[in-house]
């Protein structure tokens, strides 16, 4: 499919789906084709964050506990 520059503004959306369905679509500039819209690829969604972390429920628990928050507020007191 080819259209011009007036009409892919007009009608990007239905442009982008037939791209994304395999169709070439062709954007002319005055008749004269100008540049081909073409789909990207589908990237694999990666987790990030918390998500990602592989800890134990033991080594979780113990890093909130009184002990390591002891810990922490001596290293701040010391530090002053």
């Amino acid at each position: 499919m080819q259209v011009n520059m007036l009409e892919a503004k007009s009608q990007l959306s239905r442009l982008v789906k037939a791209a994304q369905s395999g169709e070439e679509v062709i954007i002319a500039n005055h008749g004269v084709p100008a540049v081909r819209l073409v789909a990207v690829e589908a990237q694999q969604r990666r987790t990030s964050g918390w998500a990602s972390l592989k800890m134990d429920p033991n080594q979780l628990d113990a890093a909130f506990s009184p002990e390591a928050d002891a810990e922490v507020a001596a290293l701040f007191l010391d530090s002053q």
